[in-house]
């Protein structure tokens, strides 16, 4: 074991308050695997929910585990212990990147990757999160089973069932676990293939149902907030606390509004009491949700923690209105940076995303945060959107020069390749051509240079690979089973060994396949069936 893991691991937990230390006798261990950063797994709210509700089961001891690309195996903070030595490795995804991660972690920490590889002596390997709730198929391979939904639902039988079963051989405790609401085990659903082609998802072992996602009813039933409070993380200075989750907008690109629907909100009374905890931490709370601006009682929750005296910060905001209360309380306390997403630079292709927002808004939104005088502005647009062409890339250069009259600070445009995500209305859509998706970065960028504004792009080659990740099948798993490292160069060398064409990946999907995803949105159904189109499973 790597000594400065561990040296690590121990100067982090002396930074940390909140933090659960458990002994590991009589109890469950449950690794909670946060594939990425502890930097930005520590800014992640879901890690800090899921981490509570482990632990609040006396007969559990729940421990996290982050991926350091420069160190050795990975530890856990905790007690700086293997991963090998727990009986659950429990993976938080949020972004398919970070299935990369996911199998250098276990392949550093001499786990088999395959699931049939592993017996009773290695870990039980589960996977929650956004990512595998749309699409879980590319670890099917790997992971034993996928939480698909929220942990406050699935967490209580899930860790029931786990406790009551630890001695049971590991094919009969997962038949127990495939029969709890929300829980997926790829072990009992046979994927027929044939010339890379599904024909059909076939049920086995007993299992009889489709795994329907799972969400919480009322929100004011589960706090979601910071548990461990440090610094070392992207939004260290603050106490995060959820507002909202799910958005009814329905944007066409956007997984969240799919993964989190429907739309929730908890009580103001709730919030404030949480606020007044938090407070006791942290001068800066931190509003979390994907549809703030559309909170009803969102001008009496700011009145009421400005009165309180604390400090507010949000990721970002809606222009349709921009809610000016929240903007004002945001200047009060000494707010920055205010966020905005147009996504698209023509009105055309925001309707044709559904984004819903005008020019009028956008302009009017540069107007208020030019007039409580942030000092930065920061605005995200996606290139490759289905139907775009020259003109509308144009276009998001004529709207920032619109934008850059009415606000004259420092101005950052961020640029992201549109990935096309299973289970939107545009899961079928073919993803743009990385040479076509450079070509538009360049073009706004170039143009943004003489309007001072600071350009920023995610790559197209790794948006390439998250393309084939999101809307990828058991095959993929294969790949990801021989990789050799998480760089570029190792992804094409695991495509190449496996024979993987990535295109049928990235181009348009048939309105009558069978989409790999069928296996958790629809009826599980033998070869040769009649199956309701895709373009049906996605409206």
């Amino acid at each position: 074991m790597d000594w400065n893991t561990i040296s690590r691991a121990r100067e982090r937990l002396n930074h940390e308050r909140g933090t659960t230390i458990r002994d590991w006798g009589g109890r469950l261990p449950i690794a909670l695997v946060y594939p990425n950063s502890y930097r930005i797994g520590m800014s992640n709210l879901g890690v800090h929910v899921v981490y509570r509700l482990f632990n609040q089961y006396p007969g559990v001891v729940c421990e996290r585990v982050f991926y350091e690309a420069k160190n050795g195996s990975p530890v856990s903070l905790e007690s700086q212990r293997p991963l090998r030595d727990f009986a659950v490795l429990a993976f938080s995804l949020s972004f398919e990147l970070d299935y990369l991660n996911l199998v250098a972690m276990l392949r550093s920490s001499n786990i088999p990757l395959s699931r049939e590889a592993r017996d009773d002596s290695h870990p039980l390997l589960i996977a929650g999160g956004p990512c595998v709730m749309a699409n879980p198929e590319p670890l099917a391979s790997i992971v034993d089973v996928f939480a698909i939904g929220e942990g406050e639902v699935i967490v209580p039988a899930l860790v029931e069932t786990l406790t009551q079963a630890t001695d049971q051989p590991r094919e009969d405790l997962l038949k127990q676990l495939a029969t709890l609401p929300g829980v997926y085990v790829p072990r009992f659903y046979q994927v027929q293939m044939e010339n890379e082609r599904i024909l059909g998802i076939r049920p086995t072992g007993g299992i009889t149902h489709t795994p329907q996602r799972q969400w919480l009813r009322r929100l004011d039933d589960h706090p979601a907030c910071s548990v461990i409070i440090t610094e070392d993380t992207e939004f260290g200075d603050m106490f995060l606390m959820e507002v909202t989750r799910g958005c009814g907008r329905g944007c066409h690109f956007c997984l969240a509004g799919v993964a989190y629907s429907p739309v929730r909100e908890r009580s103001p009374e709730l919030l404030l009491a949480t606020a007044k905890n938090g407070l006791a931490y942290r001068q800066t709370l931190g509003l979390i949700g994907a549809s703030l601006s559309d909170y009803s009682h969102l001008e009496e929750l700011a009145s009421g923690l400005r009165h309180m005296g604390a400090k507010l910060s949000v990721a970002s905001l809606r222009v349709d209105p921009l809610p000016e209360a929240l903007l004002k309380a945001l200047s009060d306390s000494g707010s920055r940076t205010i966020t905005i997403a147009p996504e698209a630079g023509s009105e055309r292709l925001r309707r044709k995303i559904r984004k819903g927002i005008s020019t009028e808004d956008i302009m009017r939104a540069a107007e208020l945060v030019a007039r409580y005088d942030f000092p930065h502005l920061k605005l995200y647009f996606m290139v490759g959107l289905p139907t775009e062409d020259d003109s509308d890339v144009q276009e998001i250069v004529e709207l920032m020069r619109a934008v850059r009259k009415r606000f004259r600070r420092r101005i950052t445009v961020n640029i992201t390749p549109f990935v096309p995500k299973a289970q939107t209305p545009f899961q079928l859509t073919a993803m743009a051509s990385r040479k076509v998706l450079a070509e538009r970065f360049h073009c706004v960028k170039n143009g943004l240079r003489s309007l001072e504004v600071e350009t920023r792009g995610d790559s197209p080659r790794w948006a390439e690979v998250q393309g084939v990740l999101a809307r990828g099948d058991r095959l993929i798993g294969e790949a990801l089973m021989v990789l050799e490292g998480t760089s570029l160069s190792a992804w094409r060398k695991a495509l190449e060994a496996t024979s993987l064409d990535t295109k049928r990946y990235l181009g348009n999907r048939s309105t009558d396949e069978i989409l790999p995803w069928l296996t958790i949105t629809g009826e599980a159904c033998a070869a040769e069936p009649t199956v309701e189109s895709a373009s049906q499973r996605a409206s």
